[in-house]
């Protein structure tokens, strides 16, 4: 019984001794806890430039698209109109 507490006792001693952070540790730890917040900051900014970017190209691609329908209706149309005088200018 005496062999189990003195086994112990050391055991926890060890134990202690070497679970136990010291200051430097902490403030090491602390430090790059604090770096990798300015560092999630930073990409959580990135992020949220990227989004707007991106959401005013999708806008610009939206218009632009939009011109490109107009212009081949209009296409379209003056191609109609001059099949219509031709055929007329035929028939003459």
């Amino acid at each position: 019984m005496k062999k189990v507490i003195k086994l112990a006792m050391i055991t926890l001693a060890f134990s202690l001794i070497t679970a136990c952070a010291t200051t430097s540790d902490i403030e090491n730890l602390q430090s790059q806890v604090n770096g990798l917040d300015t560092s999630v900051k930073q990409a959580s900014s990135d992020a949220a430039s990227a989004q707007t970017a991106a959401a005013d190209a999708a806008a610009k691609a939206d218009a632009a698209a939009a011109e490109a329908n107009r212009a081949a209706q209009l296409s379209q149309d003056a191609n109609n109109k001059l099949g219509k005088k031709f055929k007329r200018s035929m028939m003459k």
